[in-house]
């Protein structure tokens, strides 16, 4: 128990840090268009723009996504609605989020384990300089703080999931 203190301690200093960092005038609207950007969308429009240019990977990225896809998302809702952690406005008092989550549960960040598994399957598939799609799923991850949405325990454990079911589910597809 001592050491779950120390970590939401941590948790609790980063997000002021990072918050903070969240209410200039310039980074919110960055922030706010970033998270957007792992909404979702990219995991159906990236496949098909793949097909569409015949990418002679296609088949076997969405072979991997659509698994892994649906094994991360069973695997966020369960842990998100049993752990039922606040997100960090209904936990720390006189905290206000720029903007209003979809969801009413925090841990573990959905945005940051969806952005990282669409990387870790792209980098899987691919191989190669991925630094750019990793960049914009750590982008990801920390616009939700920015936002202050998420504590950056959540997006860390997002991270990890994300990229941890993607490698799992490569192993166990041969990939």
């Amino acid at each position: 128990m001592k050491m779950l203190a120390v970590i939401n301690r941590l948790d609790l200093q980063l997000l002021g840090r990072i918050f903070s960092q969240g209410e200039r005038r310039m980074v919110r609207p960055l922030a706010k268009a970033v998270s957007r950007s792992g909404d979702g969308y990219l995991h159906l429009l990236l496949p098909l723009l793949l097909l569409l240019y015949g990418s002679p990977h296609a088949g076997p990225f969405i072979q991997l996504l659509i698994p892994a896809l649906l094994m991360e998302r069973a695997l966020y809702w369960s842990l998100k609605n049993s752990l039922k952690r606040q997100r960090p406005q209904e936990a720390v008092p006189g905290f206000r989020s720029l903007v209003t989550a979809a969801d009413r549960f925090s841990f573990p960040s959905g945005h940051s384990s969806g952005a990282f598994l669409l990387a870790t399957s792209l980098a899987v598939i691919y191989g190669g300089p991925m630094a750019v799609i990793f960049v914009w799923a750590g982008a990801v991850a920390l616009s939700r703080v920015l936002l202050g949405v998420h504590f950056p325990g959540d997006t860390l454990a997002g991270a990890v999931m994300g990229s941890s079911i993607v490698l799992l589910t490569a192993h166990l597809l041969g990939s």
